[in-house]
């Protein structure tokens, strides 16, 4: 797997390995030790998955105070743009986001720490989104940033937004 640093820190581009052969393919999307050895240090206790079709966009949504999540990314089915928006007060990139196309076919994921916004687009006719978490769901600690804030400046991708 390679493990790609962003312009912001802590994000994490990561792309498998894939072993095809006619059968198919093999491909490890997790590996403990491989992440610990870059920093990546989240111990994942919650799996979700999401469906969307074409222009539904997802987010901004974070997690506050102690029910903040890390997240680890990718879309098993279809095309999403993925978004992730520094929140750390006092970061040098606080309030600037990063953005990168995760797709079944490039098998590609985003790993979003703590601290951070996120969302994304649908790209595709439909799209199955999965997200591992490092912390649990709490509604009462729920909030969320305007996806089309003028300040933020983000281009999701799509003409109409659902």
């Amino acid at each position: 797997m390679n493990i790609e640093e962003t312009n912001i820190e802590g994000l994490y581009v990561l792309s498998p390995k894939l072993f095809k052969d006619d059968r198919g393919y093999f491909y490890e999307s997790f590996n403990k030790k491989l992440f610990e050895k870059v920093g990546i240090n989240s111990d994942f206790v919650q799996d979700n998955e999401s469906y969307s079709q074409k222009g539904t966009i997802r987010g901004l949504h974070f997690q506050k105070g102690v029910h903040a999540q890390a997240k680890l990314v990718r879309c098993s089915k279809g095309v999403v743009f993925d978004v992730a928006v520094d929140l750390r007060v006092g970061s040098s990139t606080f309030g600037k986001w990063y953005g990168v196309i995760l797709s079944e076919e490039n098998k590609k994921q985003f790993y979003v720490p703590r601290g951070f916004a996120h969302g994304f687009s649908v790209l595709s006719d439909v799209a199955i989104f999965n997200y591992k978490c490092d912390n649990f769901y709490n509604k009462e600690s729920e909030s969320g940033l305007f996806y089309g804030d003028p300040l933020l400046g983000i281009d999701w991708k799509v003409d109409t937004p659902i």
